[in-house]
């Protein structure tokens, strides 16, 4: 009876080690499959940035505007100084400040773009004072590259208003300004200026993450196998030969 159950036990861990190390290492091949597609996405991303420099006649000749996000682009126009937004709790260089969003009116178009023209420090001991930016009036130059809308983060009440805000909503600013705002953004590249900085960081899609996910997996899975084969294989053979040997 007893070599029965020590047999049934036997059986039960392999099958559940089995299942767990078999379960694991799909879960690790998973992650490096995810990986494999981020790093196709940055290649992707890459891509978009080498393709010829984008101007403001050119945004009209695309369908959906979030094939041209990546691409460079020099867009000539008006700023809308009057409706600068600057989105609250932005990092730069490790520090917390806004970045100020401006309405440019495209020339030639009439529509207008956000452009995420930099950061800039806070007045912490005033929180509703707002940052001296300087804004060239009349026609000016934009450089920089299309992007989706400004980046939202959590928050815990309705839409925001007035000219310090937590998140930006386009089709919201649309309405707010009477503006033809395009359903994209560009952010704006160069050196500091107008005192604002644009130490922005490269596109991140995260595939560090995936990899140091899937080591995780694997090295679960070999810990499960490592531990089967120490409990169920080798321990044993080792207390029967030392057995043996005393006998």
């Amino acid at each position: 009876m007893q070599k029965v159950s020590q047999r049934s036990r036997f059986w039960l861990l392999t099958v559940a080690a089995l299942l767990v190390a078999a379960l694991t290492f799909s879960l690790g091949q998973w992650q490096l499959r995810r990986a494999a597609q981020k790093q196709a996405l940055m290649h992707a991303i890459e891509a978009q940035g080498n393709q010829s420099i984008l101007k403001a006649a050119d945004l009209a000749n695309f369908k959906n505007l979030n094939d041209a996000v990546h691409r460079q682009a020099t867009l000539k126009g008006v700023w809308r100084v009057e409706h600068t937004v600057f989105l609250d709790n932005r990092q730069m260089n490790g520090k917390t400040g806004l970045i100020a969003v401006t309405p440019l009116i495209l020339e030639d178009t009439g529509q207008a773009i956000l452009v995420q023209r930099g950061w800039v420090q806070r007045n912490f001991a005033d929180r509703t004072a707002l940052p001296l930016v300087q804004t060239p009036a009349g026609r000016v130059t934009v450089r920089g590259r299309i992007a989706p809308p400004p980046s939202k983060l959590y928050e815990f009440k309705g839409a925001d208003t007035g000219r310090i805000r937590q998140n930006l909503d386009i089709n919201a600013l649309g309405a707010e300004t009477a503006l033809a705002l395009l359903p994209v953004s560009i952010v704006q590249t160069g050196p500091a200026n107008e005192g604002l900085l644009r130490d922005w960081a490269a596109p991140n899609v995260g595939i560090e993450k995936h990899y140091g996910y899937a080591f995780q997996w694997f090295a679960m899975c070999a810990l499960v196998v490592g531990l089967y084969a120490w409990f169920q294989i080798f321990n044993p053979w080792r207390i029967k030969r030392k057995l043996a040997f005393h006998a």
